[in-house]
């Protein structure tokens, strides 16, 4: 289905009118990561993510699912278009898991200008996504739910940093280099299929409700994080399901984007299964 800026503003609960303005983008990029979860049920249905404006407005929109990085980040970039803003696709290299090696460029984010000033947004990374836009300046920092996070400038990159339990973390590293969609296609097709990528090894969903109430998923593991977190153990994959479709405002029931409730659990034995044999 065609992109229709209408309908995405509907989908993330934007109900006044959309101008090129700061309020604007950073309602849009709050109410965004609050409507359309993080997910990966497509890359372990074995199903291919296709990475055009109208596939993904399908798919995030009218079916009511969610995506990653390289859907959420374009949806977003798509709608900021529309309304008038400038933006500037850009990729980063990410460091969360503490790689040993520098690894590839395999998350999208984009750059905005507003009200001339140079901004950072991401609707796309999971449970540690931005809350709101990020300035893009050296020692720039927002405190949110997630802890606080911190932009610092290393010669010609930049390296996003969150502060939890009293010490930063790298979340991931980029520069200004401009992205085209090719180089989208591959990262997408690699972070897919690649047999090591924790995306098909494990069941992921997040989202960030406007009540800063954030919602993680790992397999079964479902957190809600208060404080403390309050950690939740699903217990079968009828329970899950259920899950992701009232706690995470995912449809589940599209004819197309949809998964029936067998089909779901056939997946999940077999993930499960992958994961009890890895861990021996």
């Amino acid at each position: 289905m065609a992109f229709s800026l209408n309908e995405y503003l509907a989908r993330i609960g934007f109900n006044r009118e959309a101008r090129a303005d700061f309020s604007t983008f950073q309602s849009l990029h709050r109410r965004h990561i609050a409507a359309i979860a993080f997910e990966n049920l497509d890359v372990l249905l074995n199903r291919e993510i296709l990475l055009d404006d109208d596939s993904i407005f399908d798919k995030l929109v009218t079916a009511g699912r969610g995506g990653y990085c390289f859907e959420h980040n374009a949806l977003f970039t798509r709608a900021l278009n529309d309304i008038g803003f400038e933006t500037h696709n850009l990729a980063a290299r990410v460091l969360v898991a503490k790689p040993d090696e520098m690894p590839p460029r395999t998350h999208r984010l984009v750059m905005v200008q507003c009200e001339e000033a140079t901004w950072i947004a991401d609707v796309g990374f999971g449970g540690l996504t931005l809350s709101v836009p990020l300035p893009l300046k050296d020692g720039a920092e927002q405190a949110s739910a997630q802890g606080l996070y911190r932009l610092e400038k290393k010669q010609n990159e930049f390296l996003l940093l969150l502060r939890q339990h009293d010490h930063f973390q790298p979340l991931y590293r980029f520069d200004l280099e401009k992205q085209y969609p090719a180089d989208y296609l591959m990262a997408n097709h690699f972070i897919a299929h690649w047999p090591d990528s924790h995306f098909r090894h494990h069941l992921l969903a997040a989202l960030h409700p406007l009540d800063d109430c954030r919602l993680t998923l790992v397999n079964r593991r479902q957190t809600l994080h208060l404080k403390p977190p309050r950690q939740e153990a699903l217990k079968d994959n009828d329970a899950l399901y259920d899950s992701l479709q009232q706690r995470f405002n995912i449809r589940l029931d599209h004819p197309r984007h949809g998964v029936t409730r067998d089909a779901f659990s056939n997946m999940m034995d077999k993930l499960l299964a992958q994961e009890e044999a890895e861990s021996k």
